[in-house]
């Protein structure tokens, strides 16, 4: 990878292969997934095979929804069985008009996340077609200004100096999940002689004392940790970055915005300006924080990536806020979002949680974000709050990296527990309404909020 400044910057990516073909037959072609185009700006893609241009088309009709992303590969002459081929892949990325979670990029810094930016080689579309292994190894070239400052995936083995740039090598191993990168021209605030504090990367210097802020930012991660898993043992304490061009994408709306990446939070300028030590920063990052856990780390189907992918973050933060606070917080947080919840139904028809997505009307995406981090909570309060963050830390270790949805967290969370959990999924998911019981056991404290 090496990002190349100017009016337009980019980021350039070059993908080395060695190949083999394991199956039983001759292969004439493979399929291989690339980052969308209006999302990352993908342009000139170029494929090479044992050193020839390989030509590159559209897949079949029946396969595009599935893989709307990938295109087909010509294998000329044809793979052989037990051949070795080298495989080389070029193309840009640029910067799209909504800089998010997966993609950021600018003339000071950029990031990429750890999905949909790098080239994925597809089995063979037939029957007991093996999946493509990972190497044990994987080497990881990070090409950018000798100014800016670093952070990816895998285990740093190297930096050299290359004229005004520097390359930056990360070894990755078999086991360690796919890479993200996060680079800039930073300046580093950390507690001084504290190493256990977050640290902040930021476009200029602080304003304030990062002390308390990064201390309260930790404490979040190593809740996270505790109740839901490590989430990388190359990753020692969290990074807050900032990264001006960084917009939300749930609500869409101008102003303060994070988003996760896999070594901490992103935060764009707006955020900065609430103060790194305000509570509705510090809400900011923890949701953020969270979204690694749940929706980075797990990747949520699309009729769960608001009830999982937003309501469980939206949950951590109460079992975070609770791990510090007690559990008159707790209360006081589900009351919160139980008031939240009665004022959005009143804006508009109330959707089922479990069907509800991304493409509905904002209107109905706020009933259901401001019902799903309850649906976790009544589910403590029937079953204990051990044994469901325990189903939730298992899903997280075995599915990491992977689509879950709701059929997946319900078997973690029957295993963890050892209910039947139909009731309170169905109840939940495919009703309306809050539950009497789950009302009023909260009503009270509702009551006071305006």
């Amino acid at each position: 990878m090496q990002f190349v400044d100017g009016p337009a910057p980019e980021l350039r990516i070059r993908a080395n292969f060695t190949l083999k073909n394991i199956g039983n037959g001759e292969l004439k072609f493979i399929d291989v997934e690339f980052p969308d185009e209006r999302v990352f700006g993908r342009k000139y893609l170029r494929a090479l095979m044992d050193g020839r241009e390989a030509a590159l088309s559209k897949l079949p009709e029946e396969y595009l929804h599935d893989a709307p992303n990938s295109l087909r590969m010509v294998v000329e002459p044809v793979w052989g069985h037990k051949q070795k081929r080298a495989l080389l892949i070029e193309y840009t990325l640029s910067s799209p008009a909504d800089s998010g979670a997966r993609i950021t990029l600018a003339g000071n810094s950029f990031h990429l996340g750890f999905r949909g930016w790098f080239p994925a080689l597809q089995p063979p579309k037939h029957l007991l077609a093996p999946y493509p292994k990972r190497p044990d190894k994987t080497m990881l070239v990070i090409r950018v200004p000798q100014d800016f400052l670093v952070l990816s995936r895998g285990t740093p083995v190297g930096r050299k100096q290359q004229g005004n740039e520097a390359e930056h090598r990360y070894l990755l191993r078999k086991d360690d999940l796919a890479p993200y990168v996060v680079a800039g021209r930073y300046t580093e605030s950390s507690t001084q002689g504290k190493s256990s504090s977050a640290i902040f990367w930021t476009l200029g210097p602080l304003k304030e004392d990062p002390a308390a802020a990064g201390d309260r930012i930790a404490t979040a991660w190593n809740v996270l940790q505790t109740d839901f898993g490590p989430l990388d043992k190359n990753i020692r304490v969290p990074h807050v970055v900032e990264c001006a061009v960084l917009r939300g994408h749930i609500i869409g709306e101008e102003g303060p915005a994070s988003a996760p990446f896999p070594g901490g939070a992103l935060v764009n300028s707006e955020a900065l300006t609430l103060g790194i030590g305000s509570e509705a920063f510090l809400e900011l990052v923890t949701h953020a924080l969270a979204h690694n856990w749940f929706g980075s780390e797990l990747y949520p189907t699309s009729d769960a990536a608001i009830g999982m992918g937003e309501g469980l973050p939206d949950y951590a933060t109460i079992v975070i806020d609770e791990a510090r606070n007690g559990s008159a917080v707790r209360q006081q947080r589900i009351s919160k979002r139980l008031h939240e919840y009665d004022a959005a139904v009143k804006q508009a028809v109330e959707k089922p949680l479990g069907v509800t997505t991304l493409l509905d009307p904002r209107e109905q995406r706020h009933i259901a974000r401001a019902k799903a981090p309850l649906f976790f909570i009544a589910l403590e309060d029937a079953y204990g709050e051990a044994p469901v963050r325990a189903g939730l830390n298992r899903l997280v270790t075995l599915l990491r990296g992977e689509e879950v949805g709701y059929d997946d967290l319900r078997a973690a969370l029957e295993e963890s527990t050892g209910k039947n959990l139909a009731e309170p999924f169905r109840t939940w998911l495919y009703g309306k309404g809050i539950p009497k019981d789950f009302r009023s056991r909260y009503e009270t404290a509702n009551e006071t909020h305006p």
